[in-house]
């Protein structure tokens, strides 16, 4: 396709990956990758290691994150759009917590939900009234001595 970049010289290609990787096997590769290549583990001098650590990193970094990853791929001309296929099993949804299809990696690397920020400000409200109560209660109780 023109406009499209050689898979080689992508992060994909850097990591050994299809561009339609899932995240579980992004970072599997990464880690592998990582053990072989760190400046600490590695038999390499340690500047070549170290580039190639960076860009591990980086490729890493940009893959493991669904909104750069999609930037990425719009980038290099890649588009999921044709590879989508339905879960091989649909009989049989996999429940383990273990098996998350989740693109986000880490449970903190994601967007608060309006029903969240409801909660957190309910929260704040109930704490700050609490202080309040007790704050109007030892001075009610001081006064009073």
């Amino acid at each position: 396709m023109p406009g499209q970049i050689s898979l080689a010289s992508t992060y994909y290609g850097l990591l050994g990956l299809d561009p339609s990787a899932s995240s579980r096997e992004i970072r599997q590769a990464y880690r592998e990758l990582s053990k072989r290549y760190h400046p600490d583990t590695t038999h390499l001098p340690t500047a070549i290691a170290t580039s190639k650590f960076q860009q591990l990193n980086l490729a890493y970094a940009t893959l493991s994150n669904p909104e750069r990853r999609l930037n990425y791929d719009r980038n290099i001309g890649y588009s999921r759009l044709t590879i989508i296929q339905p879960p091989t099993d649909l009989n049989h949804p996999s429940n383990s917590p273990n098996n998350s299809n989740s693109a986000y990696l880490d449970p903190t690397d994601r967007p608060l939900s309006p029903g969240e920020i409801f909660i957190l400000f309910i929260l704040g409200l109930t704490l700050l009234g609490c202080l309040a109560l007790a704050i109007a209660i030892a001075l009610i109780r001081g006064n009073q001595q």
